[in-house]
């Protein structure tokens, strides 16, 4: 898993080539596609066919339902705000990597009994960012964290330098890359 999980929010499916590119062109080959938008599945399908060298989740996957679309669409990962059981199941069956939402000690024994070690700690500066990670860590020293939300260039490294975080998530990824391959040309 890489480092940094940009969380991509595609309105039109035209904007799927440069924010693709523009990760890229920042070093950065995991791309989270919200299911936020009514194109999101068909964004997945473009990305997957065409970034192959990328790593292409679907975020903000909620049911079933959309963890089908997404898993039929070639998703790789699945983001979860929160944990559902019924979208860990069909993970779990299809051998898909799910990180779920979970910022409460009864929310990381769920994912565990689940078989889930890695969860997505969201929104990570409402519920107590780094000292609440580490707090949790002490319970729970099989979890890893993938905080979102709350994250950014100001308190990235203190948040990486903790080794229970596997990954940062976060849209300001995007921002950045598109910024920089502006800055580029």
């Amino acid at each position: 898993m890489e480092k940094y999980i940009p969380v991509v929010v595609i309105k039109e499916l035209s904007e799927t080539d440069k924010i693709l590119t523009a990760l890229k062109h920042s070093g950065i080959n995991t791309a989270e596609i919200t299911f936020r938008t009514a194109c999101a599945a068909e964004a997945i399908a473009y990305a997957c066919k065409n970034y192959p060298e990328m790593s292409i989740g679907a975020g903000t996957v909620i049911n079933a339902e959309q963890c089908e679309a997404a898993l039929a669409a070639g998703a790789q990962f699945i983001v979860s705000p929160g944990l559902s059981v019924a979208v860990a199941k069909i993970c779990i069956e299809k051998n898909i990597p799910y990180y779920p939402g979970c910022v409460t000690p009864t929310e990381i024994m769920q994912a565990l009994e689940l078989g889930i070690t890695t969860v997505k700690f969201f929104p990570a500066n409402v519920y107590g960012g780094l000292s609440a990670l580490k707090a949790l860590s002490g319970p729970f020293p099989q979890v890893k964290f993938i905080p979102t939300g709350g994250v950014d260039r100001s308190n990235i490294d203190e948040f990486l330098a903790f080794d229970k975080i596997v990954a940062i998530g976060g849209s300001f990824f995007v921002k950045e890359a598109l910024e920089k391959m502006e800055a580029d040309k």
